[in-house]
């Protein structure tokens, strides 16, 4: 007679992907009600009257913001990940993939990232760009008044008005939304995708245009669209989360880092995502030696793993 008891399966992931919405849910309340309660405790009631008339004159909004930010983000993409484990009751090492990063694998991931900025920026501004046909000018409309109100946003988080600002602002756009969207994107999301498809190309590049959607920036859509597609076959061939949070940690911080310069030698934030850095050619190296690294990281995972590239 057998006594070791069965493996128990996951479950279906069609409920994964039900319960990670659930979870989400949850985060997004738990979030906001600890935001109003610190918001008030705080500043009292009389915040929440003129959070939606905010100038960025006065340091307590851009506070009131950077803290409904971290929280928001901490509970909507961490927290939903974290109890799919549980509830698959499974590790969440095992479950989502932390292993242990490898120096040269953690080189070709940073000269990836590198090395695409260039042709990124023109993606970036070929996005903007973007007409869309005169029946659809009511729709292009709105898209520009959401894009405007998603840029005056971030313009009011990047501002570095204390020294310490540049630290609060790299935690809160670079390292806490490269852990926590990693977490629940690659790690959660793309996982059930890909049992969901039975195909990884498929899953990854659903992944990327949901990642991509969830930021409600349409002139920004294809860039982010690629970025989120390039981490999922990072994630895929590495089969470690580690990489893709390093590689989004170099995508946010490379902004945070040219808002703070643009800021130190006074050239206005607005030109965040209009400036262009690179001449045409440069694009063209930035996309060759991108792809070549991305088929060199392909082929140095499966290497490791004594299985033969395609």
């Amino acid at each position: 007679m057998n006594f070791i008891p069965a493996q128990r399966s996951e479950n279906s992931p069609y409920l994964q992907l039900l319960m990670l919405v659930c979870y989400a849910i949850v985060g997004i309340v738990i979030g906001s009600l600890l935001s109003f309660a610190v918001i008030f405790c705080f500043y009292g009631t009389a915040a929440f009257s003129e959070l939606s008339s905010i100038e960025g004159e006065n340091d307590k909004y851009i506070t009131v913001l950077k803290i409904s930010q971290i929280l928001t983000t901490g509970f909507m993409f961490i927290l939903p990940p974290v109890l799919l484990a549980r509830t698959e009751r499974m590790k969440l090492k095992d479950f989502y993939g932390f292993k242990k990063p490898q120096f040269l694998l953690v080189l070709i991931v940073i000269l990836i990232m590198v090395c695409a900025m260039p042709f990124m920026e023109w993606v970036q501004l070929a996005n903007q760009k973007m007409v869309l046909p005169a029946f659809l000018k009511p729709v292009e409309d709105w898209m520009r008044l959401k894009e405007e109100q998603m840029m005056k946003m971030t313009i009011l988080l990047l501002r570095n008005d204390h020294s310490w600002d540049f630290f609060i602002n790299l935690f809160m756009i670079a390292l806490l939304p490269a852990f926590a969207e990693e977490f629940i994107f690659r790690g959660a999301i793309q996982r059930s995708f890909i049992r969901l498809f039975k195909n990884p190309h498929v899953a990854i590049w659903t992944t990327a245009i949901i990642f991509s959607a969830i930021h409600i920036q349409f002139f920004g859509f294809f860039p982010r669209m690629l970025i989120g597609a390039g981490l999922g076959y990072i994630y895929w061939w590495t089969g470690s989360l580690w990489y893709t949070m390093l590689a989004h940690f170099i995508n946010n911080g490379y902004a945070v880092c040219l808002a703070w310069y643009m800021q130190e030698h006074q050239i206005p934030l607005d030109n965040l995502d209009n400036a262009s850095n690179f001449t045409w050619y440069q694009y063209l190296i930035s996309l060759f030696l991108s792809l070549f690294l991305f088929k060199f990281l392909q082929y140095r995972t499966l290497q490791r793993d004594g299985k033969q590239l395609d």
